[in-house]
């Protein structure tokens, strides 16, 4: 009675673990790669990438914007990666292993301007790697079609990767100064005056035009001016000091229910002293 032959005596278990044996010595079993990431909805939520930060906003030459929305894979060795312009980048290990790697590699931050022309897209703050986040610098280059030609890996967790696309062959298509609106163009026209008539030095005239490429949305804000920003905006200004007056007056008010509520609920609490 031990054997698949006399199943219609054996437990209902038995008869199931048989009927798989022998449905095995039939059928190839094939495994699919792991996959990984934001855009497999079968996934639970827990398995999913979760970036750091949201990206910056759409910016740039007007033509490139048709990218936004749109992802491009390439596959090299084991690994999968993911670019989607204005979004971020990824890494997927294309292996059997239970815990394969899936990562971001970036996330879209902020242009790369050298001499005054569009040359790539950085992509920071991505997965942590160590004491730093990893981060990939996306260089567009001129090409037949919308895709990702290269990716390398030129130090530990800096990724460097090239997108081929028909949209920057022009020769004029990844120049700064069309793209900026007629007032920022008039103040980059002062700063290139006033550097003509040596009013400000070179390191004067590359601040100038990093600060109006900040302006602009182009750039980031370096991590001091935006806590200098922060500051401001902390600071409260009155017109006068009968308008301070009568501020504190409002929030004493606000401050004296909140203690009533307090207290009416049994909710110990201390005052600081002079409020």
């Amino acid at each position: 009675m031990g054997g698949c032959g006399t199943a219609r005596f054996q437990p209902l278990p038995l008869l199931a673990l048989c009927a798989q044996l022998v449905l095995a010595g039939k059928m190839k079993i094939v495994e699919e790669p792991n996959v990984h990431g934001v855009n497999n909805p079968f996934l639970p939520q827990m398995n999913k990438l979760q970036p750091n930060m949201e990206p910056s906003p759409v910016s740039g030459p007007s033509h490139l914007t048709r990218l936004a929305g749109k992802c491009f894979s390439f596959v090299e060795s084991s690994y999968k990666y993911e670019f989607c312009p204005f979004h971020n980048v990824t890494q997927h290990e294309q292996s059997f292993r239970w815990n394969a790697y899936s990562g971001i590699l970036g996330i879209w931050q902020e242009w790369a301007i050298e001499n005054n022309t569009f040359v790539g897209m950085w992509m920071r703050e991505g997965d942590s790697c160590g004491n730093k986040n990893r981060q990939t610098k996306v260089v567009l280059v001129c090409g037949r079609s919308n895709k990702v030609a290269q990716v390398s890996e030129p130090s530990t967790c800096m990724y460097s990767m090239a997108f081929e696309t028909p949209l920057v062959c022009h020769p004029h298509s990844l120049l700064v100064y069309p793209t900026l609106p007629e007032s920022l163009q008039q103040k980059w026209d002062d700063v290139e005056q006033s550097f003509y008539d040596k009013l400000i030095t070179e390191q004067g005239y590359e601040k100038l035009l990093k600060s109006l490429f900040e302006e602009a949305g182009y750039l980031k804000p370096s991590a001091d001016k935006a806590n200098e920003e922060l500051n401001k905006s902390k600071v409260s200004k009155f017109s006068s000091l009968g308008k301070c007056q009568e501020e504190y007056e409002e929030l004493s008010k606000d401050l004296k229910q909140l203690e009533a509520l307090l207290t009416q609920h049994g909710i110990s609490h201390e005052r600081r002293a002079g409020v």
